[in-house]
């Protein structure tokens, strides 16, 4: 089995190829440019370095949200086109779930979380169990604070990941003290290779009924539907 992962929902963009057990390439970047013009050369380029073609891919896993409203509808699009035109099988991912898998080796819950604005975030609730990454909390959007008074009624160490988990940092500290663990600069960019295996593991999706998971819709849309009330 080789697979094909791809990540676009936020400002980091990865790109992995799988095969089996093993990572035989990996482009992530960290930088606030388009997708759009950069997602397919990544693709190509790192197939080519890998000497393969994209007929010689198996499966293609996708990271479906939440993230920025665009940047989660080009990964999707890009890998819906792919799969429906090499006829192989796809498989959505979390993009949180992909990157709550950075912190495997945390004894306790890991807590990925993407900034949401207004004192919102997106986030869920994961633990590692025997190596199999578990959802605890399936991934929702709320205030922060109602977040971080839930986890503190656990009573459970909590390891926060996201490249967003910076400008939380003081009222995180605040609300859960000693129990709240901020994952080092290393573990904040979800890897694509994570997301990959994740999705080999899970059952394909029909092609034309994977959609993007926003969670929460655009300000836009929520007015326009407003609106119609």
């Amino acid at each position: 089995m080789r697979a094909l992962a791809i990540d676009t929902t936020n400002n980091v963009l990865g790109i992995a190829i799988l095969e089996a057990n093993k990572v035989i390439g990996e482009y992530i970047t960290n930088l606030k440019k388009n997708h759009s013009v950069r997602a397919m050369p990544a693709i190509e380029q790192l197939l080519k370095e890998c000497d393969l073609t994209p007929k010689d891919l198996d499966k293609i896993v996708v990271a479906t949200g939440p993230g920025s409203y665009t940047g989660v509808r080009i990964g999707v699009s890009i890998a819906k086109t792919m799969a429906w035109s090499l006829n192989i099988p796809i498989v959505g991912v979390s993009s949180l779930e992909a990157l709550a898998a950075n912190g495997k080796f945390f004894n306790g819950v890991i807590s990925p979380l993407f900034d949401a604005r207004r004192g919102q975030v997106y986030t869920g609730l994961y633990r590692y169990s025997d190596d199999n990454l578990v959802t605890i909390e399936e991934d929702c959007n709320l205030l922060l604070t109602e977040w971080l008074e839930k986890l503190k009624e656990t009573g459970e160490q909590v390891l926060f990941l996201g490249n967003d988990v910076s400008i939380h940092n003081e009222l995180i500290k605040e609300i859960l003290a000693e129990k709240a663990v901020i994952g080092s600069m290393t573990l904040h960019n979800p890897r694509p290779s994570e997301l990959g295996m994740i999705g080999m593991k899970k059952i394909a999706t029909d092609v034309h009924s994977l959609v993007p998971n926003y969670i929460r819709l655009a300000e836009a849309e929520a007015k326009w539907l407003e609106q119609q009330k």
